[in-house]
C-alpha cells in the first residue's frame, strides 16, 4: 500500500465528513456537538462549542438565517431542529458568554478594513489574533452597518451592543466618518497599508480601479475574494446583494477574507488548501430508517424561548449524524473501538515499520474477510480487502506471526495429504460430466452426508460424476500464503484436468467463490441448486416441520440463486422461514472466515454469540462450520442436508458437532470408507496414533478445543517424554508433565500412565521457545 492508494482508501470512509449542519453552515458551528451538550444539560459546554466559531455570538444567535436547519436529517423524519432557537438558548443561559481573544505577537503588517458590518468586523477580529495592526474605516458614525436595520424585538439593542464591546479588546484603530473615495482614496490605502478589505454595504459606489461585473458588483476570486487589485480584497453584501442578507454568511466571508490577507502579506498561497471553506455539499450518509417520529418541541405558552428544559428536550432530538454504517453490523469493527478510515491508517503504519513491535498484527489478521462491511457502505470500502493485502504484504517482509494461522494451515495440509486426497470417476465410468467436490469442511463434520449426496447425485445426474476430497486452498489464501495458495489450486487442477475438466458440484460456498474466481463461472454450480432442480430424494416428509431462521454463509453474499435455492428447498420440506434482519447479501460470518477464529478467539466468541442473540428461531445453517460454530455454543441450529436426506431428530440440531481432532479421523475414515464402499477398492482404516490410548474426559477435550490442541499433539508429546526422559513428576499427585516444540508450538500435557494408555489431566500450548540457560 503506497501513500496514493492510502488516500484513495482513506477518502471511502466517510465517517469524518461533517453532518450536514455543519457542512452548510458558512461558519461550520459544530451544531452536533453544541446539540449534544444542550441535550446533557451543559449549557456551558454548549456556548464554548458556539464560540469558537463565532465571533458576535448574541447577534447571530437572534438573527442567524440558518441555513443548518434547512438541511437538517431530522426533517426526513419529522420536523428539523430549531437550531438557532437552541443557540438562543444557550447564550442565554450559559454562565459565561464571553468570547475570549488571545492576540500574536506583532507581525508588522498592517491592513484596512473599510467598513463596520458583520465581515468587515469578522475580518478585523481575525487578522488582529493573528498579531496584524487594523484600522476600520467606517462611513457612519457606528460600527453595525446593516445590523441597526433589525428591529428591537429581533435583535436587542443591548445585546448587539454588548458584541460589539469586542472590537475594544482586540484592538484596533477606528475611523469613523470615513468613506471610500470621498474621504479616503483606494490609491492611498493601497501606499498605506499591505492589504485591504472592502467590505461596505451594496449601492456603494467602487473606486474605479476596481474592475465590476455587470450588476455594479466587484469581480472576485470565488476562492480567495482578491478583486482584480492585488492585496485587495471584497466581501460582505457588496458581493450578495441587500436582498441575500445571511449574518452567518457575512462571518463566514470575513473570515475567509482574512485568510487570504494572512497569506497574502505573508507571501504564500492565497488558493493552497481551501476545500470546504464555507457551505459545502458534505458526502456523509446517515440512515434515518429506524428513528422513531417525534415532532418538535415548541416553547411553552406565551413563550418564544426555550426554557433549560425545553432545549434539553429539543436538543435530544439531534440524530447525531454520522456513517459508522459498517461499524453498526461486525462485530470485528466495533472490537477496536473505530471506523475504517482510522484502521486504514493503522493498517498502512503496521507495515511502514522497519524495526520495532507492530502492534496492527493482530488487528489485521483478526478480520473475517467476509465482505459486509463493503455491503453496507456507502462508498463501497471493503476492509477485508484492505487486511488480506496487509496479510499478504506481512508475508513478503517476512512480519506475519507463525501462531495466527499455524492450526490452521495445518488442517488444511493434512486435508491435502494423501491420507485423505481422493480424486475418481464414477464407479464403471471413464470420464465425468460433474464431480462432487464436498470440500474440506462438510467431510470433516458430517461424513455420512458426503456419501448419501455423492448417491443422490449419481442417481439423478447423467453422464458421470466423479468424487474429489481435498481442500480448496482457502485458508492459505487467508492467511497471505500466495504461494501456498497458488501451489494448492495447482494440484487441484492437475486432478481436476486428468478427470477431464468435468463441472463441479460444490457444497461448501467458500471452495465455489475459490473456484468461481479459477474457472468460468458455467464450470461451477451449488449443490444446493442441484437438489432445487431436480427434486429431492424419495421418502423425505413433505409436512409442515418447523419455523427456522436461515443462516446463509457469508461466503454466498453475492449468490442469489444460491439463496433462492435454499430457501425453495425449506419450503418443499415444508418449513416456514423467518428472515434474520441481516440475510441474504447482507448475511454476517460466524468466525471461520479469514481465519478470524484461529488469530483472535475471543472477538470470535462475540462474533458467533452476536448471531445466536439476533435469531430467536432455530437456525438453519448449509455450510458445515456455521453450523457447528452455533451448535457448539447451544443454539440449536439444522444442517440442511439432515433435513434433505431425513435424518433430522432433535438431538441433531443440538449436537455440537465433532472436536479438531475427531474432524481430522472423519476425514480420513471418509476416504477409507468410500474406496471401499463405492469403489471396492481395500483401503486400511485410518488410525492415526490410535495405536497410543488416551483416556481424555470431555472437560478436557473442550480445552484441547478452545486452544487448538489435537489429540495427536498429545501423543506426541507423551512419545517423546516416554522415549527421552524429559518430563517432570509431581511428588504427591505422581502426575507427568511433559512439554514438545514438534514445529512453531510448544505442546504441554499433565498425564498418568494407565492401563492401557495414559490419563489426559489437562493440556496447553503457547508459542514461545524454551531455551535453556548454560551457566558458566
Amino acid at each position: 500500500m503506497d501513500q496514493k492508494e492510502l488516500h484513495e482508501l482513506e477518502y471511502k470512509c466517510i465517517q469524518e465528513c461533517a453532518p450536514w449542519c455543519i457542512a452548510r453552515c458558512p461558519a461550520h458551528v459544530d451544531v452536533r456537538a453544541m446539540n449534544a451538550a444542550v441535550a446533557k444539560g451543559d449549557l456551558d459546554l454548549a456556548a464554548g462549542v458556539f464560540l469558537k466559531k463565532v465571533p458576535f455570538p448574541h447577534i447571530i444567535s437572534h438573527v442567524c438565517d440558518h441555513p443548518c436547519e434547512n438541511v437538517c436529517r431530522r426533517a426526513d423524519v419529522d420536523d428539523a431542529l430549531s437550531i438557532r432557537a437552541l443557540e438562543k438558548v444557550v447564550m442565554q443561559q450559559a454562565s459565561s458568554s464571553e468570547v475570549k481573544i488571545t492576540r500574536l505577537r506583532s507581525k508588522n503588517k498592517r491592513a484596512a478594513i473599510v467598513g463596520g458590518g458583520l465581515s468587515g468586523l469578522t475580518a478585523a477580529v481575525e487578522l488582529a489574533k493573528k498579531g496584524f495592526d487594523i484600522l476600520i474605516l467606517e462611513s457612519s458614525d457606528r460600527l453595525g452597518g446593516s445590523l441597526w436595520e433589525y428591529s428591537e424585538e429581533e435583535l436587542p439593542r443591548s445585546l448587539l451592543n454588548q458584541d460589539l464591546e469586542l472590537i475594544k479588546k482586540v484592538p484596533v484603530e477606528l475611523r469613523f466618518k470615513a468613506a471610500l473615495g470621498s474621504d479616503v482614496s483606494l490609491a492611498e490605502l493601497e501606499s498605506d497599508f499591505d492589504a485591504v478589505y472592502i467590505g461596505i454595504g451594496p449601492g456603494i459606489q467602487l473606486p474605479a480601479e476596481i474592475e465590476l461585473d455587470n450588476e455594479g458588483r466587484p469581480i472576485v476570486d470565488p476562492v480567495t475574494f482578491q478583486t482584480s487589485r492585488q492585496g485587495v480584497f471584497a466581501g460582505g453584501s457588496i458581493l450578495t446583494g441587500a436582498g441575500d442578507r445571511s449574518p452567518i454568511g457575512s462571518i463566514s466571508g470575513g473570515r475567509r477574507a482574512a485568510v487570504s490577507m494572512d497569506r497574502y502579506m505573508q507571501g504564500v498561497s492565497l488558493a493552497a488548501s481551501r476545500e470546504n471553506e464555507g457551505a459545502y455539499e458534505t458526502r456523509l450518509y446517515s440512515s434515518v430508517g429506524e428513528i422513531e417520529p417525534q415532532g418538535r418541541i415548541l416553547p411553552a405558552e406565551g413563550s418564544t424561548d426555550y426554557s433549560a428544559e425545553e432545549a434539553r428536550r429539543e436538543a435530544e432530538r439531534c440524530l447525531q449524524c454520522q456513517c459508522l454504517e459498517c461499524v453498526k453490523v461486525c462485530e470485528y469493527l466495533q472490537h477496536y473501538k473505530g471506523y475504517p478510515r482510522k484502521y486504514v491508517r493503522q493498517v498502512y503504519n503496521n507495515l511502514s515499520i522497519v524495526a520495532g513491535q507492530r502492534h496492527g498484527n493482530l488487528m489485521i489478521n483478526s478480520c473475517s474477510l467476509c465482505g459486509l462491511c463493503q455491503e453496507v457502505c456507502p462508498e463501497d470500502l471493503h476492509m477485508g480487502e484492505v487486511c488480506k493485502a496487509a496479510r499478504y504484504t506481512m508475508m513478503d517482509q517476512n512480519r506475519m506471526p507463525p501462531s495466527a494461522h499455524e492450526f490452521a494451515l495445518r488442517d488444511m495440509e493434512f486435508s491435502n495429504s494423501d491420507l485423505v486426497t481422493l480424486a475418481r470417476h464414477e464407479p464403471g465410468m471413464t470420464s465425468s460430466t460433474y464431480l462432487f467436490f464436498p470440500g474440506c469442511q462438510l467431510s470433516a463434520s458430517s461424513p455420512e452426508n458426503v456419501g448419501r449426496t455423492y448417491t443422490y447425485l449419481r442417481e439423478k445426474l447423467r453422464g458421470g460424476v466423479g468424487l474429489m476430497l481435498r481442500c480448496c486452498g482457502a485458508p492459505a489464501d487467508w492467511s497471505g500464503r500466495g504461494q501456498l495458495f497458488s501451489q494448492t489450486l495447482a494440484d487441484f487442477e492437475a486432478q481436476w484436468h486428468a478427470l477431464g475438466s468435468p463441472t463441479l458440484v460444490l457444497a461448501c460456498s467458500t471452495c465455489l467463490g475459490v473456484f468461481s474466481d479459477r474457472f468460468s463461472r458455467e464450470k461451477v454450480v451449488s449443490l444446493w441448486e442441484i437438489f432445487d432442480r431436480h427434486g429431492l430424494p424419495q421418502g423425505v416428509d413433505s409436512g409442515q416441520v418447523a419455523t427456522v431462521s436461515v443462516h446463509d454463509p457469508c461466503t454466498t453474499r453475492h449468490e442469489p440463486k444460491i439463496h433462492d435455492s435454499v430457501r425453495s428447498l425449506l419450503r418443499k420440506i415444508g418449513f416456514e422461514i423467518r428472515e434474520l434482519e441481516l440475510t441474504r447479501e447482507k448475511t454476517e460470518c460466524c468466525s471461520f472466515g479469514g481465519l478470524m477464529r484461529f488469530a483472535n478467539p475471543d472477538l470470535a466468541e462475540k462474533v458467533i454469540q452476536r448471531r445466536i442473540d439476533a435469531a430467536p428461531e432455530t437456525l438453519l445453517a448449509y455450510c458445515a462450520v456455521c453450523r457447528d460454530h452455533y451448535a457448539s455454543h447451544g443454539k440449536p441450529t439444522w444442517h440442511l442436508l439432515d433435513l434433505i436426506f431425513g435424518t433430522a431428530t432433535g438431538d441433531a440440531a443440538v449436537y455440537r458437532g465433532p472436536y479438531f481432532s475427531q474432524r481430522r479421523e472423519n476425514r480420513a475414515r471418509l476416504k477409507a470408507k468410500l474406496l471401499r464402499e463405492v469403489w471396492g477398492e481395500e483401503s486400511p482404516d485410518y488410525k492415526g496414533y490410535r495405536d497410543m490410548k488416551l483416556h481424555i474426559e470431555d472437560h478436557v477435550l473442550q480445552l484441547m478445543e478452545t486452544r487448538m490442541i489435537l489429540v495427536e499433539d498429545l501423543q506426541k508429546v507423551i512419545a517423546w517424554a516416554e522415549e527421552t526422559g524429559n518430563r517432570l513428576v509431581h511428588k504427591e499427585t505422581g502426575r507427568f508433565l511433559a512439554h514438545h516444540r514438534p514445529a512453531s508450538v510448544t505442546y504441554w500435557v499433565e498425564y498418568t500412565p494407565a492401563d492401557d494408555g495414559y490419563t489426559i489431566h489437562n493440556a496447553y500450548s503457547h508459542r514461545m521457545e524454551l531455551v535453556e540457560e548454560i551457566k558458566r
